[in-house]
C-alpha cells in the first residue's frame, strides 16, 4: 500500500488526544454476542456502544478535542451539522464555559434540534441539507470571529474520532474486521488512522458502510477524488454529507477494505434487531454499519470476530 498517512495523525498525536480529552468524555462499553442471537449462521460480534457517549454519539470525541486543542475566541465557536456534532459541539461548549452557534439543515431530527436547544447554544436552522448549513455557518464564523469546528473536514476532528479506534483495541485486541457508518468519513477515517499498522499486516480489516441514498464515499472512490453525491435517505441527519471529507480521503484510499451500501429498509430493521436482542436504542445512522451484517450483504467466515460501532442514538423513538 502507498504511504499516505497524515503525519497529524500519528500514533503519538492520537495518544496524546486521548490524553487531552479523557476527563471530558466517557469510556464506552463493548458487548460482545454470538451471531446466531440476530439468526446469522456464523461470527462473533463485539458491539462497541458509542451511542452511549456524552452528547449520544462518537462526535464527543471530536468536539473536545477541538475546543481543548485551541484557543477559544471571545464569539465562542461556531459549527455545522446534521445533528449529532451540533450536540456534541452545544455540549463540549457548556462544558468548557464558551458559546456556541449552531446550524442546522431542514432534515435534521426534531430530537436533535431540541437536544441543541436545550445545552444553551444559539441554533439557526437553514436550507435542505448539511452543505447550505455549512455554508451559512463559515459565513457567520468569518463574520463573527468565531472558530469553526468542523463536523469531519478537520484534523483535531479526526483525532478525537481517533481516539475510538485506540479505546477500543484496548478493550479487545482481537477483532478481525470493523464495520463503520460513513457519512462525511471522520469516524472511519480516524479509526482507520489509529489501526493503519494492522491494517497493513493484513491482521484486520475495515469495512466502511453507507445508505444507498448517501453513497459519499463510494463515489469518491469511484471519481478518484471526493465529488458531490447525493445525500438522502432515513439516515440524511447524520450520515449524508454533500462529499466526503478531503482530509480523510486519502486515509479511505489507503486504509479501507470495501465500501457497502445498505437500504433504508435494511437500516431499519437493524434498529428493530439491536432493541429487541440487546435493548439498545439506536438512531438510524448509529444502525447502519450493523445493517450491513444482519442484511447479509456482509456475511463473516466462520470463526471470524466482527467489531460492529453503534455510534449514535440521538433518537425519540425508543419503541423499535
Amino acid at each position: 500500500m502507498p504511504s499516505i498517512i497524515l503525519p497529524d495523525l500519528s500514533p503519538a498525536k492520537i495518544r496524546s488526544t486521548a490524553e487531552l480529552i479523557r476527563h471530558h468524555i466517557r469510556r464506552t462499553p463493548i458487548l460482545e454476542l454470538d451471531a446466531a442471537e440476530f439468526g446469522l449462521s456464523q461470527g462473533d460480534l463485539v458491539l462497541k456502544l458509542e451511542l452511549f457517549q456524552h452528547a449520544g454519539s462518537f462526535k464527543s470525541r471530536g468536539a473536545f478535542a477541538s475546543l481543548l486543542g485551541r484557543t477559544i475566541p471571545e464569539a465562542g465557536v461556531a459549527a455545522a451539522s446534521g445533528g449529532n456534532h451540533g450536540v456534541a459541539v452545544a455540549f463540549a461548549a457548556k462544558t468548557l464555559g464558551a458559546s456556541a452557534h449552531i446550524f442546522v439543515p431542514t432534515v435534521s431530527s426534531p430530537a436533535k434540534v431540541e437536544r441543541i436547544r436545550s445545552l444553551g447554544a444559539q441554533l439557526t436552522i437553514t436550507g435542505e441539507r448539511y452543505a447550505d448549513a455549512l455554508a451559512a455557518c463559515e459565513i457567520w464564523a468569518a463574520v463573527s470571529g468565531a472558530a469553526l469546528v468542523h463536523a469531519y473536514d478537520q484534523i483535531d476532528t479526526l483525532l478525537g474520532q481517533a481516539t475510538l479506534g485506540l479505546e477500543l483495541e484496548e478493550q479487545d485486541s482481537k477483532i478481525d474486521t470493523l464495520l463503520v457508518a460513513v457519512g462525511g468519513g471522520g469516524l472511519v477515517g480516524g479509526i482507520a488512522a489509529h489501526f493503519r499498522d494492522r491494517i497493513r499486516a493484513g491482521t484486520m480489516r475495515i469495512v466502511a458502510v453507507e445508505p444507498e441514498l448517501a453513497p459519499t464515499l463510494t463515489h469518491a472512490l469511484k471519481a478518484g477524488h471526493p465529488v458531490d453525491s447525493p445525500a438522502g435517505g432515513i439516515a440524511a441527519d447524520s450520515l449524508a454529507p454533500k462529499r466526503v471529507g478531503e482530509l480523510i480521503f486519502p486515509l479511505a484510499q489507503d486504509l479501507v477494505d470495501r465500501v457497502l451500501l445498505v437500504s433504508d429498509e435494511a437500516i431499519q430493521a437493524a434498529q428493530r434487531a439491536l432493541w429487541q436482542v440487546t435493548r439498545v436504542a439506536t438512531e438510524p445512522g448509529g444502525a447502519a454499519a450493523f445493517a450491513a451484517l444482519l442484511s447479509r450483504i456482509y456475511v463473516p467466515t466462520a470463526g471470524e470476530r466482527v467489531g460492529i460501532i453503534v455510534c449514535g442514538g440521538n433518537t425519540a423513538d425508543v419503541h423499535l
